[in-house]
């Protein structure tokens, strides 16, 4: 009998002790609340929706916000595509003869300066 007594005590102990686990476990999420690290968090200044997207000025203010050399690549990224929505208007034949004037020069000028040092003018 004394046997059975000793059994049990230690039976019902060792089911404390896994009770008490499991419920400071389970109290301990409450406490320790970890958002998931790809939710979008809500903000109630500007949702993002397709409808409701940045004007050019505020994508380069928002940039400028960051550092200065990210708004001026914005400003670059949007003369670029300003430049392309002005091209798609016009014939491919006038933006080809743009491009090609905007090269030539270039390249003139290195050929004259690589013959002035050849010539050693």
């Amino acid at each position: 009998m004394q046997l059975f007594v000793s059994i049990f005590n230690k039976a019902l102990r060792q089911s404390i002790v896994v009770l008490g686990l499991m419920l400071f476990i389970s109290l301990s999420g409450l406490f320790f609340c970890v958002q998931p690290s790809y939710a979008v968090p809500f903000t109630t200044e500007k949702p993002i929706f397709p409808s409701e997207q940045l004007t050019p000025e505020e994508k380069i203010d928002r940039a400028y916000e960051y550092n200065r050399a990210a708004g001026l690549r914005e400003e670059d990224r949007q003369q670029a595509y300003e430049q392309a929505v002005k091209d798609s208007e016009t014939p491919e034949q006038k933006v080809y003869e743009r491009n090609v004037k905007d090269s030539q020069p270039n390249v003139i000028e290195k050929a004259k300066e690589l013959v002035d040092q050849v010539t050693g003018k």
